[in-house]
């Protein structure tokens, strides 16, 4: 995921965004793909999967701290599957086949499309892997959040950067837009009840018939988890940079689409049941390789600001 110069070729991309004065006139030909992935974040995702699956420096300590806990919750999470599985079909074969108004449900389609084996068993399945999901994040809580902060201290390290790379935070618009302050209060309630718990209001009441279209569900519940996503994988970034709470929603305001955008397609991968654990891993990546790219231009507009003349 390199320009034909390298990866040190992308310190050239300043293109600006919405409302911002542009820095450069002109991106060099070499650079034309890295720029497109810079106006278009959720690229970095894809970076994300990419290095964490081809860099053993990344998956190998990942797979090394995470592996035995993997290991212990796959054997709970089977045992779990062998003794509910028959369990929980039943229930929805009762419960919510009897209710295709709720559900979308009947014997034989979901929500009018045919399915190729039992829409009491799909739905089952989907309950189960929701629910082995959240046995093994039990099992990993600890671990995983370890591996997820050496890959980023791994994917920053890789691109031949130190502590002091991360400068204070620049100011790029002429005009930055307003932005209010939550009061404290605020914020909690807003993290709490818009945050997971918020969630799992809408995804289990609200969405729940969504859940029974295949991606349909982790779709929307992806909408929703968009912007707190990429804030959250960014939260390293901001602590490098030792940005204020200001700073930090003018920077996120300043690219609001940019950051819905990236979070979305994060939040999709991590809503995937199972798998979407590693998707955090790799998220942590992509999510630290565009800072690196987005550290690059706060260096140029600092730069451009201390030779600009005194007006």
């Amino acid at each position: 995921m390199t320009t034909a110069e390298g990866p040190e070729a992308q310190d050239s991309l300043f293109e600006s965004g919405p409302g911002e004065k542009h820095l450069l006139e002109n991106v060099p030909p070499t650079l034309v793909h890295a720029t497109l992935r810079l106006q278009f974040p959720p690229t970095y995702v894809i970076v994300g999967v990419y290095r964490l699956f081809t860099d053993k420096l990344l998956y190998v300590p990942a797979w090394d701290k995470c592996r035995h806990a993997t290991r212990r919750g796959a054997i709970v999470g089977a045992i779990w599957a062998a003794l509910t599985f028959s369990i929980q079909r039943k229930f929805i074969q009762i419960f919510l086949a009897k209710s295709p108004r709720v559900t979308g449900l009947s014997n034989e389609t979901i929500f009018g499309y045919e399915v190729p084996f039992s829409v009491t068993t799909y739905a089952a399945l989907l309950l189960l892997g929701s629910q082995i999901t959240y046995i093994l994040r039990f099992f990993l809580s600890r671990n995983i959040r370890i591996a997820r902060d050496r890959a980023w201290t791994q994917t920053v390290v890789s691109r031949g950067k130190g502590p002091d790379f991360w400068q204070p935070y620049v100011e790029e618009w002429d005009v930055p837009p307003v932005v209010r302050l939550e009061p404290a209060w605020e914020r909690f309630v807003k993290r709490w009840l818009g945050g997971w718990v918020g969630l799992f209001v809408v995804r289990r009441v609200i969405l729940f018939p969504f859940n029974f279209y295949p991606f349909v569900g982790i779709a929307v519940a992806a909408a929703f988890k968009a912007l707190g996503t990429a804030h959250n994988l960014h939260r390293p970034y901001f602590e490098a940079k030792k940005m204020n709470d200001k700073q930090i929603a003018t920077f996120i305001e300043e690219r609001k689409w940019d950051y819905r955008l990236f979070g979305f397609a994060a939040a999709l991968l991590e809503g995937l049941p199972i798998i979407g654990l590693v998707f955090t891993i790799s998220n942590r990546v992509g999510a630290a390789m565009w800072a690196h790219d987005l550290e690059k231009r706060q260096h140029f507009v600092a730069a451009q600001r201390d030779n600009r003349p005194d007006q």
